[in-house]
């Protein structure tokens, strides 16, 4: 059995950052956008707190929690966002919403 090493850890972050960088590029719904967000977020916070593991520092872990707390804020604002275009406007794919325009 093989250690779980500073390379696995960053070689997960690395592919979460990957399929949320496509998920946010490619798709058209919203709520697959803000899951997209949440996957890169938490790739983040495994940097964060690999690196911090490391140099045995505790300050990556403290900032990973104000991440966490930051993309739970972004998740409930988002959401709420989300519920009011989708009763304004019936859908909730990010083509078809053009409040701002004129």
């Amino acid at each position: 059995m093989h250690p779980i090493t500073t390379v696995h850890y960053l070689a997960l972050s690395a592919a979460l950052l990957l399929i949320g960088t496509v998920g946010v590029l490619t798709r058209r719904n919203i709520v697959i956008i803000l899951m997209s967000i949440e996957l890169i977020l938490n790739a983040v916070n495994i940097n964060l707190i690999t690196f911090s593991r490391i140099w045995h520092n505790m300050d990556g872990q403290i900032f990973a929690i104000f991440v966490i707390t930051d993309a739970v804020a972004e998740a409930a604002v988002g959401l709420g966002i989300l519920i009011a275009l989708f009763r304004n406007k019936e859908t909730v794919l990010a083509d078809e919403i053009d409040l701002l325009k004129w």
